[in-house]
């Protein structure tokens, strides 16, 4: 596997795993007609504007394997002032779910939010719906802050769950806590 930072030429990579991520775990939580018919148009013209020309604080990590878009992970620093920096999106193709992927991309991005935004915050924003991803997080140590609507880009309003760490060093920590305690329990 290798993990490098994203490009512009990755864009479409990014939003076909990204738009087929949400058909596969937010059907029933988005409108039906927008997964079926308008989320890969979204998704790619949202990366397409984040790679062209990225924000001085935009941060987007993908791995691979052969070559092979397996997940990425993308967070905005400093971005909201009390919360602090935003970790946008985490998504990981179905095919190398369950293989500690999303804890390696987590760990990669707290180490830059550490590194670049030592003083601030971290947090996230998860669909309350999408149980996978809130046991996840509440494994890694989140603390579940906000239950708040998201106007969806389906035109839906989403219940979500915000998940912050005090900082990047926090969420690095409990990260790599995570990854000894599978390894004792492995």
């Amino acid at each position: 596997m290798e993990l490098k930072v994203a490009e512009y030429s990755d864009y479409e990579r990014i939003a076909t795993l990204h738009a087929e991520s949400w058909k596969k775990f937010y059907y029933g939580i988005l409108g039906k007609d927008f997964l079926e018919n308008d989320v890969q148009e979204e998704r790619s013209a949202i990366w397409q504007t984040r790679l062209i020309n990225p924000p001085f604080n935009q941060h987007v990590v993908i791995l691979e394997e052969g070559g092979l878009l397996c997940g990425f992970i993308c967070a905005f620093g400093n971005h909201d002032f009390e919360k602090g920096t935003i970790i946008d999106a985490l998504h990981i193709d179905p095919a190398y779910r369950g293989r500690g992927l999303g804890v390696q991309l987590l760990s990669e991005m707290a180490k830059w939010i550490a590194q670049y935004f030592p003083d601030k915050g971290v947090y996230l924003e998860v669909m309350k719906d999408n149980k996978q991803a809130v046991e996840f997080y509440d494994h890694l140590g989140g603390k579940c802050d906000l239950e708040r609507l998201w106007n969806a880009p389906c035109g839906n309003q989403v219940p979500e769950l915000v998940y912050t760490w005090s900082s990047g060093q926090e969420l690095l920590d409990s990260v790599a806590g995570n990854i000894k305690s599978e390894s004792v329990t492995a």
